[in-house]
């Protein structure tokens, strides 16, 4: 049984696909342009359905690794391959023209050892502990130090998941403050938290993230 999605890849949090793609310069533009067409891909039987569910005959091909040059060399038509970004297939002068399938990384339990109360719990710490992990990619952590007559500029600033935690320093009238942010808006933040008063900034990576 499936208990959740974890979607993410190796650059990005977003699902893969499998795509067909031919050259960038190629008359085939649709799927029934493949009709009677030759196409590489290590997804071969999914790739046969898929074809074969909406009527197109073509003829597909296993191909291990270096997908992306058959095409390049014209020993096929088209492939299908595993995509995140779509720079491979850029790189190699490559379009795509459909998507095959999406995948994600799934968490999957047999259903009889998910009935055992012990193995239940410990399968759903270790989903709570996998999503943490996946939510803390892109993140980072701040700390800073700001007097109280400037706390109110620097909190405006601050695009915090909920609040930032906010405490009392033991220098008389001085807050220190801790939250977590998008990394893409450090670069941005950081002068601006200093023009505003903050001082003592730290960024430090997160593992996980828990809500």
């Amino acid at each position: 049984m499936r208990l959740s999605e974890l979607v993410y890849a190796k650059r990005t949090l977003a699902p893969v696909r499998w795509v067909i793609a031919v050259l960038k310069d190629s008359k085939i533009r649709k799927l029934k342009d493949l009709r009677g067409q030759r196409i590489a891909t290590e997804l071969v039987n999914y790739t046969r359905k898929f074809f074969r569910d909406k009527r197109i005959n073509v003829e597909v091909e296993f191909s291990w690794g270096a997908t992306e040059v058959k095409v390049k060399s014209g020993l096929v038509d088209a492939i299908v391959e595993l995509t995140e970004t779509g720079e491979s297939l850029r790189a190699n002068n490559l379009r795509e023209i459909a998507t095959v399938c999406v995948s994600t990384t799934k968490f999957i339990a047999n259903k009889k050892s998910y009935k055992n109360t012990w193995k239940k719990k410990k399968m759903e710490y270790l989903l709570l502990l996998l999503k943490g992990a996946l939510e803390a990619q892109d993140k980072v952590g701040l700390k800073l130090n700001v007097h109280k007559k400037n706390l109110n500029n620097v909190l405006c600033l601050l695009p915090a998941l909920k609040k930032p935690t906010i405490s009392s320093l033991s220098l008389k009238d001085w807050i220190a403050c801790e939250v977590i942010i998008e990394e893409k808006e450090v670069r941005e933040l950081l002068p601006l938290l200093k023009e505003n008063g903050a001082q003592g900034i730290i960024e430090y990576p997160l593992n996980k993230v828990i809500y």
